[in-house]
């Protein structure tokens, strides 16, 4: 019994906590948001939305996976690195045949439905990539410059980012394009590189818009500039204006919207759940909410910059890219600096899919702490224990 007490003492110490905690925090949080923005879609005698209820069930499931996965060392998910690229690859393939979308958003094949639940594949891509394109950019240190291995790198960001913009998730597709340019610069790339990638970018912009946007996707964008043409488009982001403005400093209070109690603003449990925090809880709660994030993000890039390897170091500032991106984008959608593309706010929206991958990748970086990071003494102090124990 003594064994097995100080063999957890010593995996919680050896656990990154703020890091840990921090997500805990966040996701609390973004509950508390989600059953508030959805206490007006409950069914009568429903004590909770199923939104609300999925997102539980999808945080409680991935904070003990993300604890099992912290376990084990992270050289047991690198060491396979192509094994997953491949399941990644398969998993947007499917959706080609057996992809559903929302009511919402008919054109956005991006579930595969099985009935008693469904899962969104790019939300767990993300991670995979994250661990693939490590791999590859350590496997090229050498020779990272030359044209070939930029070629053999910029397939392998595009082959993702190609797939789930053509099921029409174009969020994630502006995702992995980040997370890999960020990689990238992190792994040395010289800068010619983004320089030629951003001028083939540029011109390509024409072609994407004709041949790969839809029209929804063309109206959001032009919604933005030209609102009055389009009030069905911009309808949403204008209400969620509207509904952080009406917040002022310290918000209407919990669960006193006036907007998000009437189910006004689409989505606000999901995509738009930043409209609900600036309403309830306003600007500390908005700044609250951020400063969450940009800790944990923070906190990812320590670990990185602490760990032995270059590889752990880029999974972990890909996880942070991905957190960082992510949040932007979301809030300039709430905030209509940018058009809606269907990004979630990491922690904070509802969705089981977005919640579980998320603390899959925190799994991963808790990991590399505990197995590639100079943790100092305290290792000494636990081990002393766990002699004594015996």
């Amino acid at each position: 019994m003594k064994k097995r007490l100080a063999a957890v003492r010593l995996f919680f110490r050896e656990t990154d906590k703020l890091l840990f905690f921090s997500c805990i925090a966040a996701s609390l949080f973004g509950l508390l948001m989600v059953y508030s923005a959805t206490r007006c879609d409950r069914d009568p005698g429903e004590l909770v939305s199923r939104d609300f209820l999925t997102m539980l069930i999808a945080v409680f499931l991935g904070i003990a996976m993300c604890l099992v996965i912290s376990y084990f060392n992270y050289e047991v998910f690198t060491r396979y690195w192509l094994i997953i690229g491949g399941v990644c690859i398969l998993a947007l393939l499917l959706l080609f045949p057996f992809g559903s979308a929302p009511s919402s958003r008919p054109d956005a094949r991006t579930w595969l439905d099985f009935g008693v639940f469904s899962i969104q594949p790019s939300e767990f891509v993300k991670i995979g990539f994250i661990v693939t394109f490590s791999v590859h950019l350590e496997r090229l240190r050498d020779k990272l410059n030359r044209f070939w291995s930029i070629a053999q790198l910029g397939i392998h960001a595009l082959v993702p980012t190609a797939l789930v913009m053509l099921t029409g998730d174009m969020g994630s597709a502006v995702i992995f394009l980040i997370i890999a340019v960020i990689m990238l610069f992190i792994g040395g790339v010289h800068w010619g590189y983004f320089l030629g990638g951003f001028a083939l970018l540029c011109a390509a912009v024409p072609l994407v818009w004709t041949f790969v946007f839809s029209s929804i996707q063309k109206e959001r964008f032009l919604a933005l500039i030209y609102p009055e043409l389009y009030p069905s488009v911009i309808y949403q982001q204008q209400n969620g204006m509207n509904a952080i403005g009406s917040g002022g400093i310290t918000g209407q209070g919990l669960f006193q919207g006036a907007y998000t109690q009437a189910g006004v603003v689409p989505e606000s449990q999901n995509d738009f759940i930043f409209t609900a925090i600036g309403e309830e809880l306003g600007f500390v709660g908005c700044l609250v909410a951020l400063g969450l994030l940009c800790l944990i993000s923070v906190r990812l890039i320590l670990i990185g910059r602490k760990s032995r390897e270059r590889s752990t170091n880029l999974i972990c500032c890909g996880m942070a890219a991905m957190i960082i991106s992510q949040t932007v984008i979301n809030v300039g959608m709430c905030l209509m600096l940018m058009p809606v593309i269907g990004i979630t706010l990491p922690f904070f929206s509802a969705g089981g899919s977005s919640n579980l991958s998320v603390y899959l990748g925190i799994g991963l970086a808790l990991s590399i702490y505990r197995h590639n990071c100079d943790q100092g003494a305290v290792n000494i102090r636990v081990y002393d224990s766990l002699k004594d124990a015996q």
